[in-house]
């Protein structure tokens, strides 16, 4: 009776590691660069929420906000490497991947309001870039929206030639480099867990962002002037490893499918109310002074700007110029 017990108890001990693994939820890491209170890191935890609740706790999603895991200089990089699963980046970030058709999204004064991005961004113009990082072996889930850029600096920025030799942080797009120089600025690639310092030391003299994010990474603080300019739009594209993805079982990841696009109508819709309270904020701060164009003003920065369009052909190509044309009704040239 006794070897009859020693040998159950040495059973359950060689199979309760297997036991315990059957039970172990799938760990999903969510890595992202802008703080939890913003839209993009609100969509994170309502996905986090979501995605837990849809699959019994079978998925565990562990958010990495504000660049704690990896800067973006290294997380599409981790991505593909499989040491983070899922990532939020800024449309930006994927040209040095090779999918340079992205930055069309970057062209100024593209989207005349939040519905038209919208509306591009659920139709065949989002579909189709979605479909050029396959070959990377990244999948696109969702566009998640934070709004359109201002733009900052320690002197008020209303007519082009205010720009004139001051050096612009920019995330890394060609498109946003192209339009700061043709109004006389210098842009300059920095992370953006580093632009903090960077604007308080002087590395650099402005930057442009969403109110949410000049709020909550406290950019407003370390700049005197920021012009609501809302001259091009930020975006940001949920990714995960395909190789991941297309490995999990079918019915969790149709769970997961259905928390995330749950997550994207919530993060969408309040990506608009949170820019606007998050101005509110900055203003009532009076850290900062806000300054807002002139019908006149709008329309010299438009001219100033409007190169970049016949630029970018040599930069994202014709076939998305074109796709983005028809969705949008734009003129390219």
């Amino acid at each position: 009776m006794r070897k009859l017990l020693l040998a159950v108890a040495a059973a359950a001990l060689v199979l309760a590691p297997a036991a315990v693994l059957a039970q172990s939820p799938i760990v999903i890491k969510f890595s992202h660069v802008v703080a939890n209170d913003t839209p993009k890191g609100k969509g994170a935890l309502k996905f986090k929420e979501l995605a837990e609740k849809y699959t019994d706790g079978k998925v565990r999603i562990e958010v990495y906000p504000n660049s704690s895991l990896y800067k973006d200089k290294e997380e599409i990089e981790a991505l593909q490497l499989g040491s983070v699963q899922m990532l939020a980046p800024s449309t930006a970030k994927f040209a040095p991947l090779g999918v340079k058709e992205f930055e069309a999204l970057d062209l100024p004064w593209l989207f005349k309001d939040d519905e038209t991005y919208a509306s591009a961004m659920k139709g065949t113009v989002g579909k189709w870039l979605f479909q050029k990082l396959e070959a990377k072996g990244i999948t696109g889930l969702a566009y998640w929206d934070n709004g359109f850029h201002m733009v900052s600096s320690n002197r008020p920025l209303t007519k082009p030639s205010d720009f004139q030799g001051l050096k612009f942080r920019i995330s890394g797009s060609k498109i946003a480099d192209q339009y700061f120089r043709l109004m006389g600025s210098i842009p300059q690639i920095m992370a953006f867990s580093e632009v903090y310092q960077a604007l308080q030391t002087g590395v650099v003299d402005g930057c442009e962002n969403t109110p949410s994010n000049y709020l909550t990474q406290k950019f407003f603080e370390v700049q005197k002037d920021i012009t609501v300019s809302y001259h091009a739009h930020l975006q940001y594209a949920v990714i995960v490893n395909s190789k991941f993805w297309s490995g999990l079982p079918p019915d969790i990841r149709t769970q997961l499918e259905k928390a995330m696009a749950d997550a994207t109508d919530y993060t969408n819709s309040i990506a608009r109310k949170e820019n606007e309270d998050a101005l509110a904020e900055i203003k009532k701060s009076g850290k900062t002074t806000l300054h807002y164009l002139t019908d006149a003003d709008r329309k010299a920065w438009q001219e100033a700007m409007q190169p970049t369009y016949k630029w970018a052909k040599g930069r994202v190509g014709q076939e998305v110029l074109d796709l983005v044309a028809k969705e949008l009704d734009v003129k390219m040239n």
